[in-house]
């Protein structure tokens, strides 16, 4: 691995991870407004969330980081809807917990689905791994749909 493809992956992980960090000066599970919302019978622990959040975001900088390396022409497009997706995720939080816009956030988590289903396709272009290493973060996001759709209709 040359330096350069080194300090890209760092790049990379750190690009999204920051994203995670943002969304959690506003993701206060612990607040009494959330405490004080109906949850779905499925609804985790908090404690839950914080750990499955850094391995997606690590995840999903490998990810970022093998298209970015790559030579596909499709590379530029993929890095585009990287960006949205990854645009759309920071967002949510602050939506959703600093808001209190649950249904602005369902919205949004709803975008959010359709734009990691789009960047899945395409990373899968430049790299079938990088288009993997996104499945368990669209499953996490579609498990989210769920709870943001439950928290909406039982509030």
């Amino acid at each position: 691995m040359k330096l350069n493809d080194t300090l890209k992956l760092v790049l990379a992980v750190m690009i999204s991870e920051l994203a995670g960090v943002l969304g959690s000066f506003f993701t206060i599970p612990s607040s009494s407004w959330y405490i004080a919302l109906a949850k779905p019978a499925l609804n985790p622990p908090s404690s839950i969330f914080g750990p499955v959040w850094v391995v997606l975001y690590l995840l999903m900088g490998i990810s970022l980081w093998l298209v970015w390396k790559s030579s596909s022409s499709k590379k530029k497009s993929g890095l585009w809807l990287f960006a949205v997706q990854l645009l759309l995720n920071t967002i949510w939080s602050p939506i959703f917990f600093g808001a209190h816009a649950i249904g602005s956030a369902l919205g949004v988590i709803v975008l959010l689905w359709a734009a990691i289903l789009l960047t899945i396709l395409m990373f899968k272009k430049a790299s079938k791994i990088a288009g993997w290493l996104l499945v368990p973060y669209i499953l996490w996001v579609s498990f989210a749909v769920y709870l943001n759709f439950s928290i909406w209709m039982l509030n």
